[in-house]
């Protein structure tokens, strides 16, 4: 794990004064009331992953789908109740996962510093140390969000679907205030993690009436996909890595993606444009430039506003 740390790409973002005006959020928000909320995050993320290598992509993808829905307010966290189906239901989230990392770090910080740090801060703090502690960069994460009562799984439908090609995806982003740059940028995600077939079957079987595969896709890679994931497959496990080192963080991803070899329709969507192509050669061809980005795309991402009104005393269910 010290070579993580001591990766010669991690950059370490120094924010002294981030402050997002729209709920006064600041890097040491807890610096007073909570000063042991980022270490004790930290450490359960860290324990997560000595037990189980995809923590990271979980976490990561986990804030991702939070702040998408509602803004970043812990909702994705919450449990359905009785016939209210809650968004970790919702069909896209089905497959989210560590959110036990989530219960383990409040569940520490409510004996040291009762009803004081939000479960949208501990999601945002997560996907950051996630990221770090897979040889990413790190960054000072704006603080002071608060958790919100209201998760409906039918609310998942408004999640960017692998399936989108390029418009869709950009109307996605854009309308949470997020740019072309950061759909790209953010796109670099998928540098950890796993996708079952169901995620890219219309890649590789039945394309369309004139191919049955992808005809953008590796001849090669295409025929790996395929053999593990048959048209009528049965293996509920069965799938492929988003790239060739799914628990770093670094920028293979973007180098698959021009040799043909992305998992998903919407990260080939990302060479459909002369403006997002460019981006995609810019990280494939600087990792380091790849991480700035990321970071502050990141940022703007979790800050968007969730509209939250509570400190839950435990993430799963409202006070």
């Amino acid at each position: 794990m010290a070579a993580v740390f001591l990766s010669m790409f991690t950059i370490i973002l120094i924010i002294s004064s981030v402050v997002c005006s729209s709920n006064s959020m600041s890097v040491d928000y807890y610096k007073h009331t909570c000063p042991e909320a980022e270490p004790v995050v930290a450490k359960m993320v860290h324990k997560g992953m000595i037990n189980d290598k995809t923590v990271p992509a979980g976490l990561l993808r986990m804030h991702f789908h939070d702040c998408f829905i509602r803004g970043c307010d812990a909702s994705v966290v919450l449990n359905s109740t009785g016939k209210e189906k809650a968004e970790k239901d919702g069909g896209p989230n089905i497959s989210l996962h560590a959110f036990y990392v989530i219960d383990h770090a409040k569940e520490e910080l409510e004996s040291k510093c009762p009803g004081v740090v939000s479960c949208a801060d501990i999601l945002a703090l997560a996907a950051r140390d996630a990221v770090a502690l897979s040889g990413g960069p790190t960054w000072d994460v704006p603080q002071g969000r608060k958790d919100g009562r209201i998760s409906k799984a039918n609310d998942t439908l408004q999640l960017p679907f692998p399936t989108f090609n390029i418009s869709q995806l950009h109307q996605s982003f854009s309308q949470r205030g997020l740019s072309w740059e950061d759909l790209v940028t953010l796109s670099g995600g998928h540098t950890l993690g796993f996708s079952h077939c169901s995620s890219f079957q219309n890649r590789i079987h039945n394309f369309n009436s004139l191919n049955d595969v992808d005809p953008t896709m590796n001849p090669a890679f295409a025929g790996d996909l395929r053999r593990v994931c048959p048209i009528h497959n049965k293996v509920k496990s069965a799938g492929a890595n988003l790239d060739s080192s799914p628990t770093l963080f670094d920028n293979a991803y973007y180098k698959m993606l021009l040799q043909g070899k992305s998992i998903f329709s919407s990260d080939h969507a990302l060479l459909s444009t002369s403006k997002t192509k460019a981006l995609v050669h810019k990280f494939a061809a600087s990792q380091e430039g790849f991480f700035e980005a990321f970071v502050k795309s990141m940022i703007k991402m979790s800050t968007i506003n969730g509209g939250g009104t509570e400190i839950r005393l435990n993430c799963r269910v409202v006070n």
